[in-house]
């Protein structure tokens, strides 16, 4: 059934200091791509990798079904960044999952910038006391794309950790739904959850449906949710323009402000590096210099 693959296996007490860099490209048109990605991170290991998809041209129309399988082991570290970028003629649909064990700590970020329309399912089990997990999440939309995303963060044993952000920047008439679950188990006493979903929209076509939830079955937790959605302050435009900065300079600047919470917990500096580029290249920028 799978056409593609990544594996990456970090044997019991290996230590991967420098980042790993994984490349799914389309290049032919009409491609249907079925890839499957599992990274098993053993007890006391620890690795970074970041997967990037991307398309030739623009021009190519592509299919991209993908699974996404992420263990961690007791005491392991594992820190994930998945960097979506097809073209606007490739459909992209993935269901991903990360299981911890005791102690393990997941860092996994998810980037969502390409495609025409795409859905993503996102699981994140903490099997093991005290595994943690901190998702990140980045996606900017532009034209007519529809991305959609369900998370579930899955509490499952006592002591648990997971800290949920997403952040959406629309333009055009574009469209986001992001939904999210924090599941407590009756185990998974002093559990700690959070989920965040914030979106600035650049356009009145845009739109951005963000709906959070909790399941929780224990009563000894803490868990916590919330969802913003705002427009650009057009004060703030006008204030950078009446101090010699151009719109798209300005517009660029709050953009980046927005992400800004995210790209501090990123901690790849070619990822974030990638995204600034493409927020500048969305807003009709050319490519300008990262400080």
């Amino acid at each position: 059934f799978w056409t593609s693959g990544t594996l990456l296996y970090v044997p019991k007490g290996v230590e991967v200091d420098l980042p790993l860099h994984s490349l799914i490209a389309h290049s032919k048109d009409g491609v249907a791509d079925f890839g499957h990605t599992l990274i098993i991170v053993e007890d006391e290991a620890r690795a970074t990798l970041l997967e990037e998809t991307t398309s030739a041209d623009e021009t190519i129309a592509g299919l991209h079904v993908g699974c996404v399988e992420l263990i961690v082991g007791k005491h392991a570290n594992l820190r994930y960044v998945q960097l979506q970028n097809w073209n606007q003629k490739t459909w992209h649909f993935a269901h991903q999952g990360g299981n911890v064990e005791s102690q393990g700590n997941l860092q996994w970020t998810v980037v969502g910038l390409g495609s025409k329309l795409s859905h993503i399912h996102q699981d994140i089990n903490l099997n093991g006391r005290a595994a943690t997990a901190e998702v990140n999440g980045v996606t900017f939309t532009s034209d007519r794309q529809k991305i959609s995303y369900y998370t579930q963060q899955h509490h499952r044993e006592q002591g648990t950790h997971s800290d949920l952000l997403y952040k959406e920047v629309l333009r055009d008439e574009s469209r986001v739904i992001w939904r999210g679950m924090i599941k407590v188990d009756p185990a998974a006493q002093q559990t700690d959850g959070y989920q965040r979903s914030d979106a600035l929209m650049l356009s009145r076509d845009a739109r951005c449906d963000s709906i959070p939830g909790l399941e929780i079955e224990a009563d000894d937790v803490r868990c916590t949710h919330g969802a913003t959605t705002g427009r650009v302050d057009e004060e703030q435009i006008f204030y950078a323009q009446s101090r010699g900065i151009s719109e798209k300079e300005a517009m660029h600047m709050i953009v980046e402000g927005f992400f800004q919470q995210v790209y501090d917990r990123i901690p790849v500096e070619v990822v974030r590096e990638t995204l600034s580029r493409t927020v500048q290249g969305k807003l009709g920028i050319e490519a300008m210099a990262v400080v």
